[in-house]
């Protein structure tokens, strides 16, 4: 009964975010937008004009992705222009055929070459795409192409109205949504945590479960910066988001603290077999924060409904009495297994710290009791976007996937249009539709996609001809094509292939109520699609090729350059002490990006041929070190932000800094500022380490008031030596691996 209970509560629970979703709240926008005109057009004989404005709409709203609301109506606003420029072109490229393909080649080339400012830039680039294919369909009748490029200009126009009024009247429920999102994912990030305190033969696949977490939250910090950050600078001091802002402040901070390791497994499982209790109430805090989290994450927008739990009190108290019992148990004056027991639990502790504060800040404290950021402090934190002309210039060159993949969609666009017209397709424009829809700048991506696709189509085909097959009422097959068009657009995000059967649906019900051979219509979409995956497959593979390989040189060195500089901030700041530094935060931040970045590129290198997975072992090795140097880092940064510390020694800027020339090392090997072959001679890890601090930790009790400052020490000691220690092992195995690989 328990394992189908767990299902029927992750269903309810997909089933709840689902309906909460940004995604899902843009698609009733869109089916709003779409369908308005069209009824009005009806009803005042000018369905031509609904349908153009509709077309605009449409045409707009793939820059419609959550972020702040200036740049969300930017995007749109030129997502607009662009669809009315190019609009007007393709209105005119059917009066000559041998122009047509050169132009054809030449304007998919430039729009998709947009994509190089960025993500919003690639948004605003499909609509310039979907706009071009779509003048090669007969939506808009007869019209003159200056009138439609007027028409689509009022349905973006539309379009815009709508997102603002869907702002004034819901102005909170992204960042709610984002947060609560964050919330549940950092729940999951602790849970993964308690599982992988157990010894288990699972620890890999754990681990993998740990860093796709990772990349998740850090993508969905990233939507939450924007949101926040961006709303309190554009719109003057906010208590709301000013509370929102902190709250995400503690979240970020969690990660941290969720990704500090500040234990060796291998000692703890040596350890927790000893004394399977331990094990269990270590495991049992952190399911019951995972726990209060989702508690917190189902409430954030009522959190009077928030009730005390004791569940986590109850487990502290636990673990106190564990350590206490051990230490009791145990001979030796520094117990090394009692340090590693009350460090593990200050990282603990901290967590559930963040937990009251969040509660704290939910439940709307007087503005005098709380400190807001500053506007100058947070801004920092905006990842910008570089829009220059040089930019442009600079990746004008065959070394650019993005410019590979733009030239490769231009020649794969008049192959595509091409067979439609050698094989008499009856709507050519489709298998164009399909390759500007499947064809993404990497191989893995584009097969995925052209899978997700095909199958997709089949099945909304073959559900398409059963309902045909049941009932021929045009009503049905309206209501059909709305229903089908808003779950399409709210699952191109969550699960393509669903979008795919959706599209697909509602693409054979409109048509279903404009053409009487409604089974021809079905067996053309099923057609041209297979033809537009085929070519968009082919294409990728070979025309100028983006194999994720060529690519992992250059972002292995940005995360060990982020790492690097994540590095530097902790040892200065253990050298100065004060206040936090907002630069510390801004390299931490920079970190978990780039480690997110290298995690999402192996992921797609998986995906490739085997041929071309040319040394996957070595970049799995090397992801995973750069996860746990990352870890490392956290743990040593989160204790001594966390914890009173003595002056940074002469031993730990030496060795530190012997970790830091490491790195700047692995980072020249990869810029080939020094051959791969020349290895540095150099001393062992453990020699030099020992040479530094010695075998042992050795204190002084002389001249100390306390017996208590005394153990404080030893704790400081023993963590900040464990970390510099396995930081060192693993900045020289770093470098040695980049040296042993041959990218």
């Amino acid at each position: 009964m328990k394992p189908s209970k767990n299902i029927v509560s992750t269903a309810i629970k997909d089933l709840t975010d689902y309906f909460n979703s940004t995604d899902f709240s843009k698609a009733i926008l869109l089916g709003i937008a779409l369908t308005i005109p069209i009824i009005v057009g009806v009803k005042l004989d000018a369905l031509q004009i609904g349908i153009t404005i509709t077309v605009g709409a449409l045409l707009a709203s793939p820059s419609d992705v959550s972020g702040s609301i200036r740049h969300k109506i930017s995007g749109i606003l030129f997502a607009t222009l662009l669809a009315m420029i190019v609009s007007l072109i393709g209105g005119y490229l059917h009066l000559s055929l041998w122009l047509l393909f050169p132009i054809l080649g030449i304007l998919m080339f430039g729009i998709s070459y947009l994509a190089i400012y960025g993500f919003r830039a690639s948004l605003i680039s499909f609509s310039g795409l979907l706009a071009l294919v779509l003048s090669f369909s007969k939506v808009s009748g007869g019209m003159e192409p200056y009138e439609r490029f007027l028409l689509i200009g009022i349905g973006g126009l539309w379009y815009v109205a709508l997102s603002l009024l869907r702002h004034f009247i819901f102005p909170k429920a992204p960042t709610e949504y984002y947060l609560s999102k964050t919330l549940r994912l950092t729940a999951d990030y602790l849970r993964t945590r308690g599982e992988l305190v157990a010894e288990t033969t699972d620890r890999a696949e754990l681990l993998k479960k740990l860093l796709n977490t990772q990349t998740e939250l850090t993508a969905i910090h990233e939507t939450l910066r924007d949101i926040l950050i961006s709303s309190r600078t554009g719109s003057g001091k906010s208590d709301y988001e000013g509370k929102r802002m902190l709250i995400f402040v503690q979240l970020v901070d969690m990660l941290e603290l969720a990704m500090a390791n500040p234990v060796d497994y291998s000692k703890t499982d040596t350890l927790f077999n000893q004394n399977p209790q331990q094990l269990a109430d270590f495991q049992g805090l952190l399911f019951a924060m995972s726990s209060r989290l989702n508690v917190i994450s189902a409430n954030i927008s009522n959190p009077k409904k928030l009730r005390h739990n004791a569940k986590i009190v109850e487990f502290q108290e636990k673990i106190k009495n564990d350590i206490s019992e051990y230490a009791s148990g145990s001979n030796e004056n520094f117990d090394e297994n009692i340090l590693m027991l009350k460090n593990l639990f200050k990282y603990q502790k901290e967590q559930i710290k963040k937990i009251e504060k969040i509660e704290w800040l939910l439940k709307n404290p007087a503005q005098r009791e709380i400190s807001l950021l500053k506007k100058e402090d947070s801004r920092r934190f905006l990842t910008k976007q570089n829009y220059d002309f040089e930019v442009l210039a600079e990746n004008f060159n065959m070394r650019s996937p993005i410019f590979k993949h733009s030239l490769r969609l231009g020649v794969m666009t008049m192959i595509g249009y091409g067979a439609g017209m050698l094989f008499s397709v009856q709507n050519p424009y489709w298998i164009l539709l399909t390759l500007i829809v499947i064809m993404r700048p990497t191989f893995g991506l584009t097969k995925t996609r052209s899978k997700e696709r095909t199958i997709g189509t089949l099945i909304g085909g073959a559900l398409a001809v059963g309902i045909v097959l049941l009932t021929q009422n045009t009503t049905v097959y309206g209501i059909l094509a709305i229903v089908s068009l808003v779950i399409a657009f709210s699952m191109v995000q969550r699960n393509y292939k669903a979008a795919a059967t959706f599209i697909t649906l509602s693409v054979v019900f409109i048509y279903a109520l404009l053409r009487p051979d409604i089974f021809n219509v079905i067996q053309y979409r099923v057609m041209d699609t297979l033809i537009g995956a085929g070519l968009a497959t082919l294409g990728n593979l070979l025309l100028w090729p983006a194999w994720e390989m060529q690519g992992m040189q250059k972002t292995l060195l940005e995360t060990i350059k982020a790492n690097r500089i994540y590095l530097e901030e902790i040892i200065g700041f253990y050298n100065k002490k004060g206040a936090i530094p907002s630069q510390y935060k801004v390299a931490r931040k920079k970190a978990f990006l780039a480690m997110s970045d290298l995690s999402a590129a192996f992921q797609r290198m998986t995906q490739e041929p085997k041929s071309k997975q040319k040394n996957l072992d070595k970049f799995y090795e090397i992801a995973m070190l750069n996860h746990t140097f990352l870890s490392s880092l956290a743990s040593l940064s989160t204790y001594i932000l966390n914890n009173p510390t003595t002056p940074a020694s002469e031993n730990f800027n030496k060795v530190s800094s012997k970790i830091v020339q490491n790195l700047l090392d692995a980072e020249a090997i990869l810029k080939y500022e020094i051959a791969a072959e020349t290895e540095k001679e150099d001393t062992d890890v453990e020699d030099i380490f020992e040479a530094t601090f010695g075998k042992k930790i050795i204190f002084s009790e002389d001249g100390l008031p306390k017996e208590n400052d005394f153990h404080l020490k030893i704790e400081e000691a023993h963590l900040v030596r464990e970390q510099l220690k396995w930081l060192l092992a693993m900045s020289k195995k770093i470098q040695k691996i980049v040296r042993e690989t041959n990218f």
